[in-house]
């Protein structure tokens, strides 16, 4: 929503707005925008009444602004809404959806318009750092937008997605989640068969197609399509074909084949064979928008990813510290790959908070164990706002780590982010990696391990001297 208010500032619009707390990146944002907002929702923020109110999906019946609203008759519209119907108009819409890396792909497009001159319009579901933020209005043709299947807000229960008209549409993958929202898999993928058919004639869907790896949901999807459909992947029967692959210092290379001819070869410093996934997706549809090869390299090679995907927040006493969004079962395995590539050697530490709203139910009870045995030693948090959920739905940590343990690792469940921060402070070595994986804040756990790192390399330099 902070962006969005961006967005609108920056066409001319007055703005204001009101949240139970505004936080930083938000409250940056919105401050050197100069975009005035409340702490506390408050019926009298209503007064003088707004032209026009934009709800956010987490507002519900008997906020004390959104009844005043409804009293009153105030005009109001989603967030997706107000994108249909204020910045997507005249524009070529690029959508990229799909259960994981739609943020980094998105970002990543971004910047391939934008190192070719495009001048794109964008709005990423993450702070872009080769932007400094997570939207922008370049002013050309195309807008690229992250595509959230997650519901629009408390009248329109449909997805986001649905409000986008794609003009090129991008699914990276399939898997079961927003288990809030989607009672089971096949409601889950139904809203992706639906967004393809939303695809005009002239337009173009790409999918990940190594369908070994993918599974038969993705092309089940494709089957809805009135376009063409491109697909990409590692797998010789794909359109697009990612092969070559060799790591130089901080960068991983490897190169393109488009239907068995060469297209180019690139550089990433994102790494992992997710990223390539993703980069492949990417160039696929700036290929297709008229971008060169030698472009598009340029792109990636200079792509510095989005905030807390292997955010590195620190290194103290040889111990490692990186942030990273991870909240799905194969996010998590494939982040725990990518940081094994990146820092080979290194003791990996997996540390997970169960917070999103599948991450806190059991669908992921039984899947969870081997992602996380990929690390070395494994830390599980209690689940986040446990007691909103019933004992017979919640997911049981001590349940996930005793299936950890019996896969090989050490594994163990502590309740709080003080008490996490406590033991990696007393048992962390020198040479250690703590991945420390979240979709909110952890309570601020990074911060904190950074603090008992430093208090505890002060303690050992004042035993030395």
């Amino acid at each position: 929503m902070a962006p969005l208010a961006g967005m609108l500032r920056e066409r001319g619009f007055r703005v204001t707005g009101s949240d139970s707390g505004v936080y930083p990146p938000a409250s940056t944002l919105l401050e050197s925008l100069g975009i005035s907002f409340f702490h506390t929702f408050n019926a009298a923020h209503m007064q003088p009444a707004p032209d026009l109110v934009v709800i956010g999906n987490i507002i519900a019946r008997g906020n004390p602004e959104l009844e005043e609203v409804l009293d009153r008759k105030i005009p109001y519209r989603s967030m997706p809404e107000i994108l249909e119907e204020v910045f997507l108009p005249e524009k070529h819409s690029i959508v990229v959806s799909g259960t994981h890396g739609k943020t980094t792909t998105t970002a990543m497009l971004a910047w391939i318009f934008q190192t070719a001159g495009k001048r794109p319009n964008f709005l990423v579901g993450g702070v872009a750092e080769n932007f400094g933020k997570s939207y922008g209005l370049g002013g050309g043709e195309e807008f690229i937008l992250e595509g959230d299947e997650y519901e629009t807000a408390f009248w329109d229960r449909g997805p986001k997605f649905f409000h986008y008209h794609p003009d090129d549409l991008i699914i990276t993958s399939l898997e079961y989640d927003h288990a809030d929202i989607y009672p089971d898999f096949e409601t889950y993928q139904l809203a992706f068969r639906r967004l393809v058919n939303l695809v005009p004639r002239r337009g173009r869907v790409v999918i990940w197609g190594d369908v070994e790896e993918s599974g038969p949901a993705l092309r089940r999807a494709a089957e809805k399509a009135f376009c063409p459909v491109e697909t990409y992947g590692f797998n010789d029967a794909n359109d697009w074909v990612a092969s070559g692959f060799s790591i130089d210092g901080e960068m991983m290379r490897f190169r393109i084949a488009q239907r068995g001819k060469h297209f180019g070869e690139f550089a990433l410093t994102a790494t992992g064979r997710h990223n390539v996934l993703n980069a492949m997706a990417a160039l696929i549809v700036a290929q297709g928008r008229g971008i060169s090869a030698a472009d598009i390299a340029k792109a990636l090679a200079t792509f510095r990813s989005v905030k807390r995907r292997m955010d590195v927040r620190g290194e103290i006493g040889g111990v490692l510290v990186v942030d990273d969004f991870a909240h799905h079962p194969t996010a998590v395995k494939a982040t725990i790959e990518a940081a094994r590539g990146r820092w080979p050697g290194r003791r990996l530490w997996a540390i997970l908070e169960p917070r999103s709203n599948s991450m806190r139910r059991k669908v992921f009870q039984d899947a969870l164990p081997k992602s996380l045995a990929l690390g070395d030693r494994v830390i599980l948090g209690g689940v986040f706002r446990a007691q909103q959920l019933g004992g017979e739905n919640r997911l049981d940590p001590e349940t996930v780590a005793e299936s950890v343990r019996a896969l090989g690792k050490d594994a163990r469940v502590l309740p709080s982010s003080d008490s996490i921060a406590d033991y990696l402070g007393a048992e962390s070595k020198p040479g250690d990696l703590l991945l420390i994986m979240s979709n909110g804040s952890f309570d601020g756990l990074c911060e904190k391990v950074l603090k008992k790192l430093g208090a505890s390399q002060l303690a050992g330099e004042a035993k030395t001297r």
